[in-house]
């Protein structure tokens, strides 16, 4: 298995339970580059169960998109860093105030602390939402343009990467610098069900367009064998690699 490819797929752990996602995470270490830990299993198992994870050898992806006043989201940040994870996320919609002092906390912290700094990035619009729903919360731009703009407002606030859907990734890639992270939910395998979500792709279409992460989480955790879907999506995504370079 091509292990840069496999480092791509972060699996969502959107289980009720900590013995749920230790399962999980048994099975798939060695296949999968990530683990997502949300709002649904952080509530349930606390910050345990992503020290747990991370002190198994495996990364972690804190996904609690942090949205409040600065100070109450730089200090979030540090306590999510602390923990030893990866990437941790914000609302971009929080306002550059609050992506800039988190930023600067978690360095600062990390520097006198001496823990390694995770990557920040920062929520633009969720892949649930469409045109009609940030309209009736009063946002007149379309998604595309509303994840363009703050992507922008991200960048020059420090924030080290955003999350964003496949349909917005080469609007993103054009207006951000080189290195700037991209990672994508609502990915959902080949004729997969899109559930709630509205803004998706597949993982071949989310890799070809540049996606540095993409994130699965269903396809994978309620397949009858997840170590197989998830091998396949990874398969798939090797696939536009080797073209790529063929």
């Amino acid at each position: 298995m091509n292990i840069v490819t496999r480092n791509k797929l972060i699996v969502a752990l959107d289980v009720e339970s900590a013995q749920a996602a230790r399962d999980l995470v048994a099975a798939l270490r060695g296949v999968v580059g990530m683990f997502k830990v949300g709002n649904r299993l952080f509530t349930a198992a606390g910050p345990s169960i992503v020290r747990e994870i991370v002190d198994s050898g495996e990364k972690v992806f804190l996904d609690l998109k942090f949205h409040d006043i600065p100070n109450t989201v730089a200090s979030a940040g540090v306590g999510a860093a602390r923990l030893g994870v990866s990437i941790f996320n914000v609302h971009a919609s929080g306002g550059s105030e609050m992506m800039r002092r988190v930023a600067d906390a978690v360095s600062n912290a990390a520097g006198a602390e001496g823990f390694v700094r995770p990557a920040i990035v920062a929520v633009t619009v969720l892949t649930s939402l469409d045109e009609t729903t940030l309209t009736s919360v009063g946002c007149r731009s379309k998604p595309d343009e509303q994840v363009r703009r703050l992507s922008l407002l991200a960048e020059a606030s420090g924030m080290d990467g955003v999350v964003a859907s496949a349909h917005e990734i080469g609007l993103v890639r054009s207006a951000v610098r080189r290195g700037f992270l991209i990672v994508v939910p609502g990915v959902r395998p080949s004729g997969d069900d899109f559930d709630d979500q509205k803004r998706v792709a597949v993982p071949a279409e989310a890799i070809r367009a540049g996606a540095d992460y993409i994130v699965v989480g269903r396809p994978i955790i309620k397949a009858k064998d997840p170590v197989q879907t998830a091998r396949q999506i990874i398969a798939e995504m090797s696939d536009v690699f080797a073209a790529q370079e063929s």
